[in-house]
């Protein structure tokens, strides 16, 4: 099966999420790397394409240079991947969309609900693919997870309980550090801070795991180190369409905790637990029965889950394997092999409603809120 042709935007040398795509976009043999506009700074950018194997005039210095450039070529790329400041995300997703290109776009998908809305429209009126990097959602375990609940094997899901914290942040010295100042900036960052950054991607978990949607929500945001303007911590309540409790904190001071992204699921017949600092694993327990471990890799495991592990099992599969699972996924859809569980512009747009609405009720003090966007209420 011949390879489909690949571009990424940003994720240049020294990005954190650059290297991940990468390697996933071609640990299959699905895609090859053919186009890219990796760095703000138009010669950096082009040489450092070109040191990863892109034909120098394929190498572009900038998004605008990359889309006049593949545009009208027989052999423009089948995927277009954007890995830029959160700011950038809307207008390049936006305009690579217009032109016929599907797009991967890291989260958050955009700044605002209405530009969330717009992008949902315009992808659905191109008829290309927009998808949104919730990695998170493709871990093999994790799927898992979805395939029990749709099954019945939990029962009517009663509570769902999920977190991202960590305490990288907690020394308090953004004012220094380029990597961090910029996710408590609303210029740069938007309107939140830590919830945007990370609760987003705790939040996405139980609405895919579950199969339903948040739809009304109690937040409270705190900015616990002097001279942020945005939350570093949040605790949000939620109610999902189905009537199920959501308890959601997300933290960037948690001291002692490294990774701390985990999900708790809590049916009529049963309950489990995923944590992605051992994500080989559920913990899953039964009404009236043991508790038991499900290993990745076991047998009897969901299509889902089988199709999306690698390697045997108790070997580990982590973070850049999640990734390439999502980019598994695109390859079948491109190919229309109707595979997979792809976050889509729709997760993006839900996930941009639910932060307004958390921005929103911590400001006035916990009040509950509508979390569904206007275009899907």
């Amino acid at each position: 099966m011949a390879k489909l042709k690949w571009g990424m935007i940003g994720g240049g040398e020294g990005s954190q999420i650059g290297p991940a795509h990468r390697l996933g976009a071609q640990a299959d043999g699905n895609f090859t790397f053919f186009a890219g506009a990796l760095d703000a700074e138009p010669a950096k950018g082009k040489a450092y394409a070109q040191s990863l194997g892109i034909e120098a005039d394929r190498a572009y210095g900038n998004w605008q240079e990359m889309l006049a450039g593949e545009r009208n070529r027989d052999d423009k790329v089948d995927l277009v991947t954007v890995a830029t400041p959160n700011n950038t995300h809307f207008e390049i997703t936006k305009s690579f969309l217009e032109a016929g290109f599907n797009v991967l776009c890291e989260k958050p998908m955009t700044m605002t609900v209405q530009e969330g809305e717009e992008i949902v429209r315009v992808a659905k009126a191109t008829g290309k693919v927009c998808a949104v990097n919730y990695c998170y959602s493709a871990y093999p375990m994790v799927r898992q997870m979805k395939a029990m609940v749709a099954a019945g094997e939990l029962g009517a899901i009663r509570t769902v309980v999920t977190n991202f914290s960590h305490g990288h942040h907690a020394g308090g010295d953004d004012a220094e550090n380029p990597r961090v100042r910029w996710r408590y900036d609303p210029a740069q960052a938007g309107v939140s801070g830590q919830m945007a950054d990370c609760g987003i991607h705790a939040l996405h978990l139980a609405s895919f795991i579950t199969g339903d949607e948040v739809e009304t929500l109690s937040a409270d945001f705190a900015s616990t180190v002097q001279g942020r303007v945005l939350e570093d911590d949040a605790m949000v309540n939620f109610r999902t369409a189905k009537g199920t409790v959501g308890r959601l904190w997300t933290s960037t001071i948690a001291l002692g905790r490294q990774h701390g992204l985990d999900i708790q699921v809590y049916g009529e017949l049963g309950g489990m637990r995923w944590a992605s600092e051992q994500p080989n694993q559920i913990i899953y327990s039964r009404l009236g029965g043991r508790t038991e471990i499900i290993e990745k890799g076991e047998a009897g495991l969901s299509e889902d889950a089988q199709r999306m592990s690698r390697v045997a099992i108790a070997h580990p599969e982590g973070f850049p394997l999640a990734v390439a699972n999502i980019y598994v996924d695109l390859a079948a859809k491109l190919r229309g092999e109707g595979k997979g569980n792809l976050p889509t512009a729709e997760d993006g747009l839900r996930s941009m409603a639910a932060v307004f609405a958390a921005v929103d009720s911590a400001a006035k003090h916990g009040v509950w809120v509508d979390a569904r966007p206007p275009m899907f209420r």
